[in-house]
């Protein structure tokens, strides 16, 4: 038990410290291939950000565990709009302004709404996470096009600001891109045995475990990158790591897992944790939307935000008990 223990706690440690190397060398080298600013932004930092959940989504459903995986994805998708986006609007309250990052929550609560209707059979199957990866792929594909034709706006000039400040050179940029893939690989592999011997032992299930401790720490990066945000006063940029991970996290992680190894889902799911986390993503277009068509998600509303986050959590751990 004590190795598991030191397993979760390495793994979450390399995680963190391997998905900040991929996400600075992916940015550079997406910066010296010539991609705009705005689609580093919304396509490598998101992929960047999300990449712990999809390598511990896809190795937990390689290795029998695939409720761990949906766990991961919905707990992480909770995660980050109820605790980062919180915590992130106590220190500082957001500002909303960017038009693209306003698109993006409509857009975002079709996918959830998406999810939901998958759920409903109690079976995500590889029918359904096709259905998720044409999606995931049509997405991309706007937003190339859409940051190709379009003229930018203040998230584009966040974004050029934050790779500028973060330059490097190109071979170092590779050199991080490539080992920083290949640690996020291994400290999965770690964490998702740590997790699932904890869970075990303690009579937790993988679903309950998914959504608790391995959606945290899976989601450090995305609360480290919006705290810098933050500190920089790019706003845009906070708010828009978050919903780009969880794009990322309901159709490309989700749909990974189920691909690799279908799964029957707890009726809990969809009553509980996407009822949540629709719940959630509506609550946080109302505070962006604002007044008079301008958002500021404040103190007060960080704090509703992280009050439902502790609620949740400590919901889910006493009914294990």
């Amino acid at each position: 038990m004590t190795l598991a223990f030191v397993a979760l706690i390495a793994g979450l440690a390399l995680l963190v410290w391997s998905a900040d190397k991929f996400v600075d060398g992916a940015a550079a080298t997406a910066r010296y291939a010539g991609m705009p600013p705005l689609l580093i932004g919304m396509v490598i930092i998101g992929f960047g950000t999300s990449a712990p959940e999809m390598v511990v989504s896809a190795l937990a459903s390689m290795q029998g565990n695939p409720a761990l995986a949906l766990g991961n994805a919905y707990g992480s998708n909770i995660t980050n709009i109820a605790l980062i986006l919180g915590l992130t609007a106590i220190i500082s309250p957001i500002a909303v302004s960017s038009q693209v990052v306003r698109k993006e929550i409509p857009i975002l609560l079709g996918i959830t709404l998406l999810t939901g209707a998958l759920l409903l059979d109690g079976h995500l199957g590889r029918g359904d996470a096709l259905i998720l990866g044409l999606v995931f792929v049509g997405l991309m594909g706007w937003s190339i096009w859409a940051g190709i034709t379009g003229k930018g706006d203040a998230l584009d000039a966040d974004v050029n600001v934050e790779i500028d400040s973060e330059a490097m050179p190109l071979k170092k940029a590779i050199f991080w891109l490539i080992v920083g893939l290949v640690l996020l690989v291994g400290a999965s592999r770690l964490l998702v045995w740590g997790a699932v011997t904890i869970a075990q032992a303690f009579g937790i299930s993988d679903l309950v475990i998914g959504l608790t401790i391995v959606a945290i720490g899976t989601s450090l990066p995305e609360l480290a990158s919006s705290l810098m945000a933050i500190k920089k006063k790019e706003h845009d940029l906070a708010l828009g790591n978050v919903l780009g991970s969880n794009l990322f996290n309901t159709l490309a992680v989700v749909g990974i897992a189920a691909g690799i190894a279908p799964l029957d889902v707890d009726p809990a799911v969809l009553t509980r944790d996407w009822s949540l986390m629709m719940g959630l993503t509506l609550l946080l277009l109302v505070m962006c939307l604002g007044r008079k068509g301008k958002g500021r998600i404040n103190r007060v509303e960080g704090g509703i935000l992280l009050c439902i986050f502790f609620a949740y959590t400590g919901w889910l751990l006493t009914s294990q008990f």
